[in-house]
């Protein structure tokens, strides 16, 4: 494989990995207006225990749309020292 080469495959695999976003996060499950299958959205409502924010999931696909499930999952913020 030539330099050329191995530069523009390590270019594609780096704008590949850049390219996932993180979970957004809204105030209330209301917000959520598309879910999308396999997305996630992180709600600060307050219902799970301190220092974990509640995980809304796109499940499955049904009849009606995307199902979706939810679970406490913990709350990444600033690294402190």
């Amino acid at each position: 494989m030539s330099l050329r080469h191995a530069t523009c495959l390590s270019l594609l695999i780096s704008l590949a990995f850049a390219s996932t976003a993180p979970a957004a996060t809204v105030g209330r499950e209301q917000d959520i207006v598309d879910l999308k299958l396999g997305q996630r959205v992180l709600v600060d409502d307050g219902t799970c225990p301190a220092g974990q924010v509640r995980e809304v999931r796109g499940a499955k696909m049904t009849d009606k749309g995307v199902s979706r499930t939810s679970s406490c999952v913990p709350r990444h913020g600033p690294k402190t020292k």
